[in-house]
């Protein structure tokens, strides 16, 4: 009998080309459905939440798939975990409703942006943050994400490359802080466009820096144009944390 497995999926994604399958590089999706497929013994494919770009990490992505297996859908993750790279790891399976879709049902995703501020870069953290040696005003900062907050049209922040024709979204919250030398900007929303967050970093990025003051936000959020907001901020400061559905 047919069951859909739901699985929470965390993954250091330094090493792969994201998370969709492609023709140039191995991806997380692409782990994942091999071994599946060796461990049940059937051709599995999954269903991915969010399609996070090479070099992105996740705590909390999302994917599910069917399934004939006998195997309780709670014992799949540790059975698959045997198998997976030490940088995947599942955290969770468990069996949903067929028609349960992880891009479809309405969600809350929440990402971690992770800028290093200081004058030296440290090893350690170079896989797992943004670098910037100049200094940061973070209060300056908080002010210009006060602007992202809410429902807008955000295709001044959304990479070219997107062919999606909706650019509304809603951001539900958007706090940054400082510990020590790191600088943590978490952002939840009920979608993010292509690109979305690491433009937002680079943006904010620049408010710190004071090349823009922090309401020059709105005017780049009302201009619909993403030539005139920041850069896109490296992928290694960002992670998926988690999917939250209704």
């Amino acid at each position: 009998m047919l069951k859909r497995v739901f699985l929470k999926i965390a993954y250091d994604g330094t090493n792969y080309c994201g998370w969709q399958i492609q023709e140039n590089g191995i991806t997380v999706e692409q782990i994942i459905n091999e071994r599946l497929t060796e461990l049940l013994g059937e051709k599995i494919a999954v269903i991915g939440a969010s399609r996070t770009d090479s070099g992105v990490h996740a705590l909390g992505n999302v994917a599910v798939f069917d399934t004939e297996t006998r195997i309780p859908a709670e014992k799949i993750s540790f059975a698959l975990n045997q198998r997976l790279p030490a940088d995947i790891r599942i955290q969770e399976s468990r069996e949903v409703a067929a028609d349960f879709h992880p891009r479809h049902c309405n969600s809350r995703k929440t990402y971690e942006y992770k800028i290093l501020n200081r004058r030296f870069a440290v090893p350690t953290e170079r896989l797992y943050s943004h670098f910037v040696y100049m200094p940061l005003d973070v209060e300056k900062m908080k002010k210009g994400a006060e602007y992202i907050v809410g429902e807008h049209d955000f295709k001044s922040f959304c990479s070219s490359r997107s062919q999606v024709e909706n650019t509304v979204r809603t951001i539900y919250k958007l706090e940054i802080e400082k510990e020590g030398d790191m600088i943590h900007m978490i952002i939840c929303g009920n979608g993010f466009l292509y690109n979305m967050v690491r433009i937002i970093a680079g943006t904010l990025i620049k408010v710190g820096l004071n090349i823009y003051p922090p309401e020059h936000v709105q005017e780049i959020i009302e201009a619909r144009d993403r030539s005139v907001a920041g850069p896109k901020a490296a992928a290694c400061g960002l992670t998926l944390v988690g999917i939250a559905y209704d």
